[in-house]
């Protein structure tokens, strides 16, 4: 049974730091692309990095890059998500995501997701 267990999220004050970490389980993580997306109150959700099954090509939404980075470490089979200069606009719940290929990393194409962990930036 495949798992993705988020952990991290909290509240934090605009400009501060978080990192989020998703330990997977059930599945062979080397073999999976990994991201992340989030999703705010009345709004769809919405696409924030990737990164490939090598860990060597990361991808970001506009609205985070510079301030967001995506790492792995295939040893912990985790993913991780460091939050930097956070805004009150990134307050969302993230979600860990799973998907075999790289390509067309879109919400409706993913393979598995994670229960979500809340971020909460105050002004």
């Amino acid at each position: 049974q495949v798992q993705l267990v988020e952990s991290g999220g909290g509240l934090v004050q605009a400009g501060g730091s978080l990192r989020l970490s998703c330990a997977a389980s059930g599945l062979t993580f080397s073999s999976y692309a990994m991201g992340w997306f989030r999703q705010a109150p009345g709004k769809e959700r919405e696409f924030v990095a990737s990164i490939t099954r090598s860990g060597g090509s990361t991808f970001y939404a506009d609205s985070v890059k510079g301030r967001f980075t995506i790492s792995r470490d295939s040893a912990k089979n985790t993913v991780y998500l460091q939050m930097n200069s956070l805004k009150p606009e990134d307050t969302a719940v993230y979600y860990c995501a799973a998907k075999a290929s790289i390509m067309r990393f879109f919400a409706s194409a993913i393979d598995y997701w994670g229960q979500g962990t809340q971020v909460t930036v105050s002004s």
